[in-house]
């Protein structure tokens, strides 16, 4: 194929975007789906390689394989292989090991899984991930390896016409599962190929069924095509479901910038688009551990300052001095049997897997530190919180039955999921029902922007199914998403008193008992990770605890409903002697990051919540702050 100046310009808008949403997401919000320019442009090409190749019965799958490697590997072997080197002396043994198993998922193109089932793309802790930007490549690559058998195979039976048709057919339903998963799990949605595949088909539609545009109407189509993609830029966020339906303008605009196929338009074709789009790979292979670096060593605001242009310096020599050269190039031919791509992969991988599977190198370490750094190994993990074993009026409940026909309903977020083992240990006098969501409030006005929070704010369903003698809620996530704006966010927060004095309203006059808790302590130091890394006290002051919950206490002394129920404050039971510890000695760390409980430690310190499970009269008021 001719070079297009317009694809390589696309390329230069997908990567510019990126960075520039990477290392500030004010300046370009939607930046993000700079990748999803990056999936139409592979498919587009993809399928015209191997259409091609069909057609004139010249397809070698071998042969695609091997120009993929070539493409992809050398640039990305190399960087996992730097970062490995370096974070040997920078890295302490708490993140070389994530580091390790990064590399080794990044190079075997399997890292979009392990980040899914990590944390969601937009966390705040992705931030530390050093090669979390590898997803994308692991959903191409996984692209890859299945749509060239799958092309193959299906021309045993028929004709590339009808191909074609099921190739069309196949986009629509996969953009319509793609809206549906993002729904129902906006993180599975964002990583995972089945609900990417549509956006490479969609580019793959482009070339199989090609439009004839006069020249005068191609300028123009590329114009709007362009408006598309980079109005996507400004109007969507971290808060947009993606990639559903909103996804569809970047993809609409880049397959409009491809059928008009406009490679003379000085918008695309420029020294500074053509320079972009020819290092595009290589700088985004490098900006993300640059933004990291800035995160990680806490280099400052403007970081970017230095950051953006060190990405691009980075992107250039790379693109220069790796995926431009081969062993030949620098007479290294006799390495070849540990240099080329795949070896080389392999032995960065092997690598990465032996970092890993010895924490770290923890052996570096005295035998103090050792302790301390399994413990918080042990802790990120360390969560007890099943699925739902019952379904009530289409609610999802977690249940526990008790001794007797007398039932609690514990109702809340994550900091009430995080009561399950303590009170499962229990000999409990009543049945309890788990009516939970995490990452919501049971506010009607709370939206949590990744998904739904009916499960938790449709409580009214499940006590009209069942007679509760008791409730417990949780205050903790009140001020969850609020708006940052202070006089949107005063605004809002009235707006939760007041829902949340009816909600309480509701539970006075359909239960006995309702007891509220506040909030338990929470902070930095209790983050087993961030304790390591920044060798954080073991302690931390209860005032310096109490003040992170000014807002809710607050809006607790607004409450009109607040008589005749109990409010537990957890700080006043989990703290001793003005001090709030975060471990000890013998079991390590509290929590498993910096405000969820560990199951043992649940167990442990939450039993000053026994006399509601296990007694039948109200709670003891003397608890109260």
């Amino acid at each position: 194929m001719k070079f297009r100046e317009d694809i390589n310009a696309l390329r230069a808008i997908a990567v510019i975007s990126v960075v520039i949403f990477h290392f500030n997401h004010n300046w370009l919000p939607g930046g993000f789906a700079g990748v999803d320019v990056f999936f139409v442009i592979s498919g587009f090409l993809m399928t015209m390689i191997i259409i091609k190749g069909i057609e004139r019965e010249s397809f070698s799958t071998i042969d695609f394989y091997k120009a993929r490697v070539r493409r992809i590997i050398p640039a990305l072997a190399a960087l996992c292989f730097f970062l490995i080197v370096i974070g040997l002396f920078l890295l302490p043994p708490i993140d070389y090991l994530n580091l390790g198993k990064h590399s080794a998922a990044s190079l075997t193109f399997v890292s979009n899984i392990v980040y899914w089932t990590e944390s969601n793309y937009f966390n705040p802790d992705s931030n530390e991930k050093w090669l979390l930007h590898t997803w994308s490549l692991s959903v191409e690559w996984q692209f890859y390896l299945i749509y060239p058998l799958i092309l193959v195979f299906l021309r045993k039976f028929l004709s590339i016409h009808k191909i074609k048709v099921l190739i069309l057919v196949t986009t629509i339903l996969a953009f319509c599962f793609s809206i549906f998963v993002t729904a129902k799990s906006s993180s599975a949605a964002y990583f995972l190929l089945p609900t990417r595949a549509w956006q490479m088909l969609a580019g793959g539609l482009v070339f199989l069924y090609p439009i004839a545009i006069k020249d005068n109407f191609k300028t123009p189509l590329q114009v709007t095509g362009l408006f598309l993609i980079v109005l996507s830029f400004f109007v969507f966020s971290s808060s947009t479901p993606w990639p559903g339906y909103a996804s569809i303008m970047p993809i609409a605009g880049t397959c409009a910038v491809l059928i008009a196929n406009n490679g003379n338009s000085q918008l695309v074709s420029n020294r500074l688009a053509h320079l972009f789009g020819k290092w595009s790979y290589s700088i985004y292979l490098w900006h993300w551990p640059v933004v990291v670096a800035g995160y990680y060593f806490e280099l400052g605001s403007y970081w970017w300052v230095i950051g953006m242009p060190l990405s691009v310096f980075l992107g250039a020599l790379s693109f220069t001095f790796i995926e431009s050269k081969t062993l030949k190039d620098y007479r290294l031919e006799r390495a070849r049997y540990c240099l080329q791509p795949l070896q080389f992969a392999f032995l960065s991988m092997a690598f990465g897997l032996s970092i890993f599977y010895t924490n770290g190198f923890l052996f570096r370490l005295t035998p103090s530190n050792q302790l301390l750094v399994q413990s918080a190994i042990e802790a990120k993990e360390d969560w007890n919180y099943p699925e739902a074993n019952l379904e009530i009026a289409s609610l999802k409940v977690r249940f526990i039955e008790g001794n007797s026909d007398k039932n609690i309903l514990v109702l809340g977020a994550s900091h009430i999921e995080q009561l399950y083992p303590y009170i499962e240990s229990l000999e409990n006098e009543f049945n309890v029902y788990f009516l939970t969501q995490s990452g919501c409030f049971v506010t009607p006005s709370m939206k949590n922007p990744k998904w739904n929070c009916n499960n938790l704010q449709d409580y009214k369903k499940l006590v009209e199914k069942v007679k509760f003698e008791k409730v417990v809620t949780s205050f903790y996530s009140f001020d969850s998403y609020l708006p940052r704006e202070r006089v949107e966010r005063e605004r809002e927060k009235n707006i939760r008193i007041s829902e949340y004095d009816e909600f309480i309203a509701f539970l006075k006059e359909e239960i006995r008992y309702v007891f509220v808790l506040t909030g338990e302590p929470k902070g930095i130091e209790f983050d087993p990770i961030i304790a390591v890394r920044k060798n954080l006290p073991s302690s931390i002051p209860e005032a310096s605890v109490r003040s992170k919950y000014a807002e809710h206490e607050d809006a607790l002394r607004k409450l009109k409903q607040i008589n005749d129920i109990e409010i537990i404050d957890p700080i006043a039971h989990l703290c001793k002697e003005g001090v709030c510890n975060t471990r000890d000695e013998k079991r390590g760390f509290f929590y498993r990051d910096n405000n969820h409980m560990r199951p043992w430690y649940s167990i442990q310190e939450n039993v000053y919540l026994e006399p509601i499970f296990t007694k039948q009269q109200s709670y003891i008021k003397a608890s109260n702050p």
